[in-house]
């Protein structure tokens, strides 16, 4: 019998697939060297194998053999696995299309018969090298959109696209780009031994949405999401490293003194026009220099014609 906290993580392990899952589009899974993100890309699969949807696998840097690995026999006959490992010229999935392995695999889901279908990248690392930049986001624009394609001619009720990326092998020109085309992002990582995933979601004429949920990956890719770490065992700064003060080496003051602010008020500016500055430019005292300025034109300063007879005064 399962207990209030049994009942709890059970019910956390599914919203989190099921958010991921549920509204289809592009599903970005960004890892790192430090965490990687295949074991929850599996986890997904396994979630969408479940639910007795068609899964296609888009298998570039393991083999089959290799990925396959973990899963029991009954979700490994459900999965379509379309080997680029071992033919990465993408010969054995029929004739060269123009968009490549995603092209082919867009055919072959509006081919099929109706209903969801997940399709895995693993991962879009490898694909961005091998296909131009402005191929690959078509494509994969393409297939994450087939159900609201216009006509209503594909078949497919929703597709979902699960695309793994190794963050830090690309610059923040792809990275933006596949974000942007994005409706969910996973940002793997983890602290004190912990994974988590930051999940962002993009939803139509909605706000976007962010949460974050702390979770293992269990050895037959199924999900235990866990509480997060304590606040204590937070990395904080070495106690022992001083604190440089910004504000130590500057050559001005950002506060002043009451002295001061006191001068600083009682001093007029050269550009202020006040009444006594006004008072003594016109009735200067007795004993003050008064001064005269003698212009005499040269010849070419007389200019003949009126300077305002364009603006028929």
């Amino acid at each position: 019998m399962l207990n209030n906290n049994d009942n709890w993580r059970t019910w956390r392990k599914s919203e989190m697939l099921d958010s991921l899952l549920a509204f289809g589009g592009l599903v970005l899974l960004r890892d790192s060297v430090e965490w990687e993100g295949r074991s929850l890309l599996k986890a997904l699969i396994k979630k969408s194998a479940l639910c007795r949807e068609q899964v296609h696998i888009l298998g570039c840097e393991v083999s089959k053999e290799e990925f396959h690995e973990g899963f029991t026999s009954d979700i490994n006959n459900c999965l379509v696995y379309h080997d680029l490992f071992r033919d990465p010229l993408n010969e054995k999935m029929g004739r060269p299309f123009l968009g490549g392995p995603l092209g082919a695999l867009t055919a072959m889901c509006r081919r099929t018969d109706p209903g969801p279908v997940t399709i895995a990248l693993d991962s879009l690392s490898w694909l961005l090298p091998h296909l131009p930049c402005t191929t690959l986001h078509q494509n994969l624009h393409a297939l994450s959109h087939q159900n609201s394609s216009p006509g209503g001619s594909s078949s497919v009720q929703q597709v979902c696209v699960l695309g793994l990326l190794h963050e830090e092998l690309h610059g923040p020109g792809p990275l933006g780009a596949l974000s942007s085309l994005a409706q969910t992002e996973v940002i793997v990582g983890g602290t004190v031994g912990q994974a988590s995933a930051y999940i962002l979601c993009r939803r139509p004429q909605q706000r976007p949405t962010h949460q974050t949920n702390w979770f293992s990956i269990l050895p037959d890719f199924s999900l235990d999401v866990q509480e997060g770490p304590p606040v204590e065992s937070q990395p904080h700064p070495d106690p022992h490293t001083s604190l440089v003060d910004p504000m130590t080496h500057l050559t001005f003051n950002l506060r002043l003194s009451k002295k001061e602010r006191e001068a600083k008020d009682s001093l007029t500016l050269p550009f202020q026009f006040s009444s006594e500055k006004q008072q003594a430019l016109l009735c200067p005292g007795q004993g003050q220099a008064t001064s005269h300025i003698f212009y005499e034109p040269d010849a070419y300063d007389e200019d003949q014609e009126d300077p305002d007879d364009d603006l028929d005064i």
